[in-house]
């Protein structure tokens, strides 16, 4: 790797020069008039003496200690309140250097009748001037720099002809950091009207010149409909989503556009301007529950040096692994998928855009249900810590094809997990659903006994670590009920609905990747309080969605209105769909873990041999492709749930 240069202890940037002698000047005034103040009946000739022969040398002290503070080292118009701590300290320093510069070298002597000549020394008044006189010159310099460069574009405030104006939620640090944006930047062409905050002490107030008008309660129709905005700004990346879905609410009832900042997930991983990042408000904002932000660097440590394989890279859940996994930097990350379009995505997003070094990235097209390729690949590429994103997730196409989703979701599972297991792999981690509990659709039992064939494995071979994680439904994956509303309000409706009481669990993909990624390095007792052997985690999901007013939220983003611009329609429930999902099975008792939105899903595990019997009847089920004699075998595992649900 290329070393850093190491930086210079003085540097002079081109912007230095003018700095050190605006300094010297402001630093030779505050010398001058601190012996003009302290001698306002005039100055004695031995002090004028010693004015004019240590002004030079205070100036030059004064610089060259301002320099070792580094003070030089950013342009005045961004100086913050944090600096004037460094600038402080540095005029202490000048200062006692300066009277110890006098002291020591005794510049000037007087005669005096009884002890000849005597040295000058520095008058207490005269260095305590110059000390409050130094501190707020250069200091003062700095702040109305800043100022000056802050407020330059106030003639937004006047208005000009085609700018929008804006009214910002929320007059915190995102507030006042989008506010500072619009006005070091006119071309934006946005004019700042006032802000609303809920913060009763802010009320009235004004910031950076722009005044407080209210709140996001009862008064915030009153304040639009004052303020007149064309638009209105969100400027607060941690609001609940109620908040965000009352303000667009209100404000979709006067037409007024509203954009949001980016949630705190995103800004942490993006960056730059920040009003350049605000967008439209996404179903996303409006669930009301806050989001699961985690340091992805810190929590997945556990990732640095190992070879990391994720299966199903190129879906909604294995690219978002693929991205987070990328920032860790394993020592090698391998992305297997048989959707050849979407792994050629994720493989040229990771290196053009990640910047991910190919050298430590390998794409593997193969079909997990494959065993002999499979076998290949893991002795190929020695994966250490293996993530099972691939899974069919459609439920209705999963109930017209009941043997492609038990090959896909449960065999290819088994498969896998025996290879970890005979092949050394240290972490195999299953993304799994919360369909699986209890489950009452093809697609569900799939993933209840994708989740047995873990625990078999666990069984088998203790030296692995198996777990599997459950959560519902994720926002904007292909399995999502939002990207299915969307299509239908892109083209006018009608958007339909199985049942008006029908309510879901939902989170991003983001949110659910990062809860993957931490789920992978907690060590638990194992299923059923046993020593060693396989976990179930589940992710906190807030409280769950219905589906009814999802559907109407996604109208009035859109900026329609529901049930005027875009019909909804029930059309009634398909086979097998639940009023409500659960995340636990009824024979499941729910224990804590190390970590705030995780559980841990304890239950008395099956025993081995009759997973394994199981898993060999429903093998070859599959292999005579009896789709009728399969769902059969698998509704008896509803009934196994039950019957352990009574027990």
């Amino acid at each position: 790797m290329r070393r850093r240069q190491r930086t210079a202890a003085f540097p002079l940037h081109r912007h230095s020069l003018p700095q050190m002698a605006i300094d010297g000047i402001l630093v030779a005034a505050a010398y001058f008039l601190a012996y003009r103040l302290r001698f306002d009946q005039g100055l004695p000739e031995r002090y004028d003496d010693l004015l004019k022969a240590t002004v030079g040398w205070t100036v030059a002290i004064s610089l060259v200690v301002f320099a070792a503070f580094r003070l030089y080292h950013r342009w005045w118009r961004y100086t913050r309140q944090a600096d004037l701590v460094s600038i402080a300290q540095a005029v202490t320093v000048a200062t006692l250097a300066v009277a110890g510069f006098v002291a020591l070298f005794k510049p000037v002597t007087a005669s005096s009748r009884q002890a000849g000549d005597v040295a000058v020394s520095l008058p207490t008044g005269v260095i305590a001037m110059f000390f409050l006189l130094a501190l707020m010159f250069v200091g003062g310099a700095r702040f109305i720099a800043h100022a000056v460069y802050e407020r330059q574009p106030l003639a937004s405030f006047r208005g000009t002809r085609g700018e929008r104006g804006v009214l910002i939620v929320g007059a915190g640090d995102g507030g006042q950091l989008v506010l500072r944006e619009i006005l070091r930047n006119p071309e934006l062409g946005l004019l700042p009207l006032g802000f609303v905050d809920d913060d009763p002490l802010k009320q009235g107030q004004r910031i950076q010149g722009v005044k407080v008008l209210g709140t996001t309660g009862a008064d915030f129709a009153e304040v639009l409909e004052e303020v007149g905005p064309q638009e209105v700004m969100i400027a607060v990346p941690s609001a609940p989503g109620t908040l965000r879905a009352r303000i667009v609410r209100e404000c979709r009832l006067k037409g007024i556009q509203v954009r949001t900042l980016p949630t705190v997930f995103e800004l942490l991983q993006t960056g730059g301007n920040v009003v350049r990042q605000v967008r439209e408000v996404q179903v996303e904002d409006v669930l009301g529950r806050e989001p699961v932000v985690m340091d992805v660097e810190k929590f997945g440590r556990y990732l640095n040096g190992e070879r990391v394989m994720v299966t199903g890279a190129g879906g909604s859940i294995g690219s978002e692994l693929c991205r987070q996994i990328a920032r860790i930097t394993p020592q090698a990350l391998i992305l297997l998928d048989h959707a050849e379009d979407n792994l050629f995505t994720i493989q040229r997003e990771l290196i053009e855009e990640r910047h991910v070094h190919q050298d430590g990235l390998a794409t593997v097209l193969a079909d997990c249900k494959d065993g002999e390729r499979m076998r290949e690949v893991f002795k190929r590429y020695r994966p250490t810590v293996v993530f099972h994103a691939a899974a069919y997730k459609h439920v209705g196409l999963m109930e017209l094809n009941p043997v492609e989703a038990v090959s896909n979701n449960s065999i290819a599972t088994r498969l896998l997990a025996r290879l970890a297991g005979e092949l050394g792999v240290n972490r195999f981690v299953l993304v799994s659903t919360d369909k699986a509990v209890s489950p009452a659709t093809v697609m569900g039992a799939s993933k209840a006994l994708a989740e047995y064939a873990i625990e078999a494995a666990a069984d088998r071979w203790p030296q692995t670590q198996y777990s599997a994680v459950r959560f519902g439904n994720v926002l904007g994956s292909s399995g999502s009920v939002v990207p299915i509303f969307r299509r239908q309000i892109a083209r006018g409706g009608p958007v339909t609905v199985t049942d008006p009481r029908m309510k879901r669990y939902f989170m991003t993909i983001p949110e659910a990747v990062q809860l993957i990624l931490r789920s992978g390095n907690l060590k638990g007792t194992g299923t059923g309080g046993r020593a060693s052997g396989s976990e179930i985690y589940v992710l906190d999901m807030g409280e769950p969605v219905e589906i009814m007013q999802l559907a109407r939220d996604m109208i009035e983003l859109s900026g329609l209105r529901p049930e005027k611009d875009i019909a909804i329609e029930v059309i009634g429930r398909r086979p097998g769909e639940k009023l409500d999902e659960e995340l636990f099975n009824p024979f499941e008792l729910v224990q804590p873990t190390p970590v705030e939105r995780i559980s841990r899903a304890e239950r008395l595990p099956m025993d081995s041999q009759q997973v394994e019997a199981m898993f060999n009847e429903i093998q070859l089920l599959v292999l005579e492709g009896d789709a009728a004699a399969l769902a059969v075998k698998v509704a008896e595992l509803s009934a196994v749930n039950r019957a352990a649900a009574a027990e």
